[in-house]
């Protein structure tokens, strides 16, 4: 538990911390942003033409998203109007992902509930704020959940449904997908890797070759780790974007 709800650094102390206080996590998240922001900062400082080094990198990341998320589902138009949004959900997802695999890290913030909810939260009030601004708030909501031609008691069962769906259920399922994925990863990892100190360092002998078999899946699951990290990211940022294209679409069913 404790790796999740760390002591505090600073501004209270577990298990009633003050509300501006900062732990371990809180921490990592903000430096990951800090050196993801400048990162992308200094390869785009001076663009040139043929791009080389680390504007490369950079511009081939932007492109991915670009190109195989934001503009595959939104067209060249909308796409490149929420691309900001479906980057930095894109980035953001995949670098606090990659600390649960690295030294002294250990752990993805986005193991904890609080950054999934509110990359969640961002794509959630983009969906309903392009809705509303083409549709008006209740012709948003009515072109989201009734269904055309449809039989009209049918409706009684559908309307809540859809409502469920699409305005609960949504912002809840990519929270959660986030957190569960993040949060097996790293339980997982912890038993491996516990499991190889427990049999090589505190029971040695013939036990040891149990801790090398430990080490070995250790290992192994971590390079399925990143792929889960990978494709988390992609996940969480086509469903955004997906949500987006659908809000523009809601009258069409």
């Amino acid at each position: 538990m404790w790796d999740f709800y760390p002591k505090m650094l600073f501004g209270g102390h577990q298990p009633n911390p003050e509300w501006w206080g900062m732990d371990r996590l809180m921490l990592i998240r903000i430096v990951v942003s800090v050196v993801v922001a400048l990162g992308f900062l200094i390869a785009m400082r001076s663009p040139k033409l043929v791009p080389r080094g680390a504007q490369n990198v950079a511009e081939s990341m932007l492109d991915f998203v670009r190109v195989q998320i934001a503009e595959e589902i939104l067209g060249k138009e909308n796409g490149r109007k929420f691309l900001a949004i479906i980057a930095s959900i894109f980035f953001a997802t995949i670098f606090l992902n990659l600390t649960s695999i690295i030294p002294f890290l250990n752990i993805s913030t986005n193991a904890r509930i609080g950054m999934p909810l509110v990359m969640a939260a961002v794509a959630y009030i983009t969906y309903c704020w392009v809705g509303i601004a083409k549709y008006g708030f209740f012709g948003f909501i009515k072109s989201s959940i009734v269904l055309p031609g449809v039989p009209l008691p049918v409706h009684f069962l559908l309307v809540p449904i859809e409502f469920v769906s699409t305005f609960i259920l949504r912002p809840f399922t990519l929270t959660v997908r986030l957190l569960a994925n993040m949060l097996a990863g790293h339980i997982m990892l912890v038993l491996f890797f516990s499991a190889t100190q427990f049999f090589i360092v505190t029971k040695s002998g013939l036990w040891s070759i149990a801790g090398v078999g430990g080490i070995i899946a250790g290992i192994g699951f971590t390079f399925f780790e990143l792929l889960v990290i990978g494709l988390q990211a992609y996940i969480f940022a086509l469903l955004t974007a997906v949500y987006i294209d659908q809000s523009y679409h809601a009258d069409s069913h």
